[in-house]
């Protein structure tokens, strides 16, 4: 009959746990800065395991009695590693991604928020623990939305954990820290613990990795090499009919198109075309797949003189673009031109 641990066994495991976790994400942000410091997903993920790293220490027990002075530079990192998940799950997924001053002062907000509650955490109540699960849910609506058009089936996978695994511990970790007004006993802290640990196992395992560099990408990424090697040969044919429905019939143009839709017109399970487009192709995206042959059609509308009294609006919706932003975005991204300005230079 095994005996169950003694106290103090039970202190070396959260000893073990704490220092374990913290070791483990420092080297994980260190890692992944110096592979890919370029890549706004990496710095983005170097700064969230920093900020688990601060969160294993703030959650020790006894923290609550160190001075407020020392206990705000890691109650601010903890805090605000919130707004780090939501703008790391962005950023990872979402290659067209671009940091904006509004996400600094997120979470600057945040961290106010955590200085304070250490001077006077009355003043804060629940602010944290409803912001922390605002943001979870955030992240989690963020990589729903933007999970169909992922080509690169690495980052698809790795999706779902990220927004499974830790968007449901973030919920469950607010929720008993609601419900219990904050404290938690030592059994629930090895839980937690446990738990976050073998969360930042996968995850560290996925992120520094030499596949890693297939999550990370520049903030300016460009279609990869025609000869970049492929997990196996690339079928001529289906790309010359894949061609055929992009040039010809231009699907594209087609309200609600996707991944699916092209599949079943070419006959194929989803994953081929994904890996097709992806690894034969260059493309990360199915959107900025799309968006590649709407920018071209209306590059040469623009550039075609009988044209020239048909509103730029018109040209982008005939194209497939549901909207002038997002193909204003789009068109500049390409060509590094406004489109009245390519139609300017085109016809000078």
């Amino acid at each position: 009959m095994k005996l169950p641990l003694l106290p103090f066994d039970l202190h070396a495991l959260e000893f073990a746990l704490r220092a374990g976790l913290v070791t483990l994400m420092l080297f994980v942000a260190a890692v992944v800065l110096r592979e890919h410091l370029r890549s706004l997903p990496a710095r983005l993920a170097a700064a969230l395991a920093v900020g688990v790293a601060a969160y294993a220490l703030q959650s020790a027990p006894g923290f609550e009695s160190w001075p407020p002075g020392w206990r705000a530079p890691l109650a601010v990192l903890s805090t605000g590693n919130a707004v780090v998940f939501w703008l790391f799950s962005r950023a990872l997924f979402d290659d067209e991604f671009r940091w904006r001053p509004a996400h600094a002062l997120a979470w600057g907000a945040m961290a106010v928020v955590a200085v304070v509650g250490c001077f006077a955490k009355p003043l804060v109540g629940l602010v944290i623990p409803l912001a922390t699960l605002g943001f979870s849910l955030l992240a989690v609506a963020q990589s729903l939305s933007s999970w169909r058009a992922d080509l690169v089936e690495k980052r698809r996978r790795l999706r779902v954990f990220i927004v499974g695994a830790g968007a449901l511990y973030t919920l469950v970790n607010m929720g008993s820290r609601l419900l219990s007004g904050g404290g938690a006993g030592e059994l629930a802290r090895i839980a937690d613990l446990l738990a976050l640990s073998a969360i930042a196992l996968v995850v560290a395992w996925h992120l520094v990795r030499p596949s890693g560099v297939q999550l990370f990408w520049p903030e300016a990424p460009q279609p990869v090499a025609p000869d970049t090697p492929l997990e196996e040969p690339l079928d001529a044919g289906l790309v010359a009919a894949l061609e055929q429905l992009m040039t010809s019939e231009r699907v594209y143009r087609q309200e609600g198109v996707s991944v699916a839709v092209l599949a079943r017109r070419l006959g194929l399970p989803e994953y081929k075309l994904r890996r097709v487009i992806n690894q034969g192709l260059g493309y990360r995206n199915f959107n900025a797949f799309l968006n590649r042959y709407r920018i071209n059609e209306v590059k040469a509308a623009l550039a075609d003189p009988a044209q020239a009294p048909v509103p730029v609006l018109t040209l982008a919706m005939d194209a497939g673009f549901q909207s002038l932003g997002p193909f204003n975005r789009a068109f500049k991204a390409e060509t590094g031109l406004t489109p009245t300005e390519f139609r300017r230079a085109q016809a000078g």
